[in-house]
């Protein structure tokens, strides 16, 4: 007997696999369960249009983040900081900071945890911060801070 799982089963499969299992075992446990439903055309037909819609939403945002990352080799955000003599911020300049400013400026808005900004930003000047946007997918956008 064939059965599609509906979630991943130990030993067995993950979600959306097509697996060829004994009839007393699909039939008693995993269909009775909810783990899988029985092969049928029109269940795999189903299955296979899921797997087409979430291939075409992952190449959509692909293209999307691809298209922010273009954008975000050319822009410049500024920010106004308190800095000391030698140039050190009081404080620093977090990731947070930094998408405000982004969404303030060039109206992209993008989640604070997409920045890698481990330590956040301390001195004065140009730094480049690095931005995970989708998988496989990273920008790069430099942060102009200047003295207040």
């Amino acid at each position: 007997m064939q059965v599609i799982l509906t979630q991943d089963v130990k030993g067995q499969g993950k979600k959306g696999q097509v697996i060829k299992v004994s009839d007393g075992y699909g039939r008693n446990f995993l269909i009775q369960k909810g783990y899988a439903v029985e092969a049928t055309k029109s269940n795999l037909n189903d299955l296979k249009g899921k797997q087409e819609s979430v291939e075409y939403k992952i190449k959509t945002d692909t293209k999307e983040a691809e298209n922010i990352a273009e954008k975000m080799k050319e822009i410049v955000v500024t920010l106004k900081a308190k800095a000391g003599d030698n140039g050190k911020l009081f404080g620093s300049i977090t990731s947070k900071d930094v998408a405000d400013a982004l969404t303030e400026q060039h109206h992209i808005k993008l989640d604070k945890k997409k920045f890698v900004l481990p330590e956040g930003i301390k001195v004065l000047g140009t730094t480049e911060v690095k931005v995970k946007l989708y998988t496989g997918v990273v920008g790069t956008l430099r942060v102009q801070v200047e003295q207040q």
